[in-house]
């Protein structure tokens, strides 16, 4: 009896893990298929997109009417906006691919500058019309380029898992015709000369290609980097640790951490920098369980980790919570004024004041000593520029960046209207309104967060 009861346990156990190990094989399926969809859809709408992109621009240069040409060099920036976006979908983060991002920066840049500003009064001259036709011709070899590989993805049937699997493991196959096209596509961009596209409006993109330029200290090795992400994610020296370098041809260098408690199976994942050991990014995977800390609480704690860490000098300006989480956005302080471009991002964990997650992927691309001058215009002055209908809560001023990549001094308006609360940039220099934002709420904060 004992025996066959024996018998009956193994055999319910055996079919316990048999139909474990089926959900797991079923959900791991679920998720591969969902992330070959998104690459497939990312590259056939970036295929798509640069046609279309080709098309627009060749609209432009047949246009006399300064009143067509206006909304539609906007529809140029927006197409290249997106076909940036689609881009950034597509598991190339391993892959030299900025050249080709770059092109794209400066059809968008070129594009937007021109749009905004009035045409009727400031029509198009003679080396920005050659530029476009340079644009034109440019943007016809690159969709040429992706039509090619599109074609043979499509014939083939070939998967974009398969790239990001290749790339990963630092050897991507020379038969990968994924690849390969990509790899062409680079190599023409690549043989524009910079006198194609360079002209005063088009100047955002270099700004762009310094990421990272301020960063300072020496090259760590692999080593160093395994004991600082120790030191930021606070996990004991018998965490299992999984450290890989970043590809070549990257903009700059980093090592990829994932460190994992043998006993709890947390898992910490976070990016270092190779120049001067900087985190770049840290995310905690652990459970949070229910809150024992306030917010104001959690707010200290991310204060002084931040402290801690050698990052200083940097307010407080947003916070709010999320299932027992609390999170947290800091930007840089010089002379009183915000210096949003430097800012820093953390979650604190409510049940215990942990740290689960860090980012300063904003904050090291772009502090560095800066000279904030004087606005022309007063504070009283810049009010007036406001929404009279906005009951102005605070004031103050501010160094942000604008819809075309510049640096600007503006006076910062907290104003209500009703029920809802507004962030108002007025620009110290010519009191343009540079931008309005709706202050989120804590669920929207918390999607955008990391």
């Amino acid at each position: 009896m004992i025996k066959n009861i024996g018998i009956a346990v193994l055999a319910a156990a055996l079919i316990g893990v048999s139909v474990w190990g089926y959900k797991e094989h079923k959900e791991k399926t679920a998720v591969l298929i969902h992330a070959e969809n998104t690459y497939q859809r990312a590259f056939h709408d970036l295929a798509y997109q640069v046609d279309t992109l080709h098309d627009k621009i060749g609209n432009t240069l047949a246009m006399n009417s300064r009143k067509s040409l206006s909304p539609a060099l906007t529809d140029v920036w927006r197409l290249t906006s997106e076909a940036q976006n689609d881009v950034g979908q597509l598991p190339l983060s391993l892959m030299a691919f900025n050249k080709t991002e770059e092109f794209l920066s400066k059809i968008g840049d070129f594009s937007y500058r021109t749009s905004v500003r009035d045409l009727e009064k400031e029509p198009l001259n003679d080396k920005e019309y050659a530029n476009l036709k340079t644009l034109y011709t440019q943007a016809g070899e690159i969709q040429d380029e992706l039509r090619k590989t599109q074609y043979l993805v499509l014939k083939n049937h070939l998967k974009w898992m398969d790239v990001e699997t290749a790339l990963a493991a630092g050897k991507a196959k020379s038969d990968n015709t994924i690849i390969d096209g990509l790899k062409t596509v680079e190599k023409k961009v690549s043989g524009y000369s910079e006198s194609d596209t360079q002209n005063p409006t088009n100047v955002s993109m270099e700004k762009q290609n310094e990421n990272y330029r301020n960063l300072k200290g020496k090259e760590i090795t692999k080593k160093e980097a395994v004991s600082e992400a120790r030191k930021y994610a606070n996990f004991s020296k018998s965490a299992k640790v999984s450290a890989e370098s970043n590809g070549k041809g990257a903009n700059y260098g980093f090592y990829s951490i994932t460190l994992t408690d043998p006993a709890t199976k947390d898992e910490a994942n976070m990016d270092i920098a190779k120049k001067g050991g900087y985190p770049i990014w840290m995310i905690n995977t652990r459970k949070v369980n229910d809150e024992k800390l306030g917010l104001n609480q959690a707010e200290m704690k991310a204060k002084q980790f931040l402290k801690s860490h050698q990052f200083n000098s940097l307010d407080l300006y947003e916070s709010s919570q999320y299932d027992h989480i609390g999170l947290f956005n800091f930007v840089g302080s010089v002379g009183g004024v915000r210096i949003y471009p430097d800012s820093v991002k953390v979650k604190i964990a409510l049940d215990d004041g942990s740290v689960i997650g860090f980012s300063a992927e904003e904050f090291l691309k772009s502090n560095k000593m800066r000279k904030i001058g004087t606005a022309k215009l007063s504070l009283e002055q810049a009010r007036t520029k406001i929404n009279p209908k906005v009951k102005v809560m605070e004031e103050r001023k501010a160094l942000i960046i604008n819809d075309v990549d510049q640096e600007v001094l503006c006076y910062e308006f907290l104003g209500t209207i009703g029920e809802d609360t507004y962030r108002i940039f007025i620009n110290g220099n010519t009191g343009q309104e540079e931008k309005v934002e709706k202050l989120k709420n804590a669920e929207r904060m918390y999607d955008k967060f990391l």
